[in-house]
């Protein structure tokens, strides 16, 4: 049986580039959609958060004012009441190795850019996983997270690495706009990322080596089945 680590911020609130404060959390489908898919598989999933603080739903995302539908809605609500119990005592990233699982999986939600994109446990984690060849993956804003892992020179320990995260334009067209603290794929182009993007809202996956990305929350189910697929090669 595969053990894979999910890990999810804990913010609750984005600072914006206007000095204003923007509620978050985890984006619904890309907790639920991932999750369900990599447990059918018969993978066991541990949820891990900084200092294992509960994380929280994002609104947006369990809302038609989020661009969900009111059905989809409820049937990732649906999912995550299923495995509450996980969501409300995660591990801490702090007492986590990663030799102790096959593969790290990033969801997003705007929340990862307040927390995990600087996360001293999570770039920690992340390095000892991207050493022993381990899958790192990480979706849509969650890409963000792999900012927190940096070389013994100060280097983006991803630099030269093929990789897609929640565009620019997505930012732009349904994220925050230019209010947005920073826009994820142009941070990790300037950190020396080598980013393949898909056409705004599209199902795009990369694969490289043992890392997988996702670009937007239509990715979460095909990024979690390449995760799986990365499992069995």
């Amino acid at each position: 049986m595969s053990k894979i680590l999910m890990v999810l911020s804990a913010a609750t609130s984005l600072k914006l580039a206007d000095g204003s404060t923007h509620p978050t959390g985890y984006w619904a489908e890309e907790v639920a959609a991932s999750h369900q898919v990599l447990k059918a598989a018969g993978a066991k999933v541990d949820i891990a958060t900084p200092a294992g603080a509960s994380p929280t739903v994002d609104a947006l995302s369990l809302s038609e004012q989020g661009g969900v539908p009111a059905a989809d809605a409820a049937k990732f609500q649906a999912y995550l009441a299923e495995i509450e119990e996980e969501l409300a005592a995660p591990l801490a990233l702090s007492a986590v190795q990663a030799t102790n699982y096959d593969a790290i999986y990033i969801p997003g939600g705007h929340a990862p850019m307040a927390d995990l994109a600087h996360d001293a446990d999570l770039g920690r984690l992340l390095n000892q996983a991207n050493a022993q060849g381990t899958t790192v993956a990480a979706l849509c804003h969650g890409v963000a997270g792999l900012l927190s892992a940096t070389s013994k020179d100060g280097g983006f320990t991803f630099a030269g690495r093929a990789l897609t995260s929640f565009t620019d334009e997505e930012e732009r067209q349904g994220g925050l706009g230019e209010n947005t603290p920073f826009f994820v794929e142009t941070q990790l182009r300037d950190k020396g990322g080598v980013l393949q993007t898909g056409d705004a809202w599209s199902n795009t996956v990369v694969v490289d080596g043992n890392l997988v990305t996702g670009q937007n929350p239509q990715s979460s189910t095909a990024t979690a089945e390449a995760v799986l697929k990365s499992l069995t090669n």
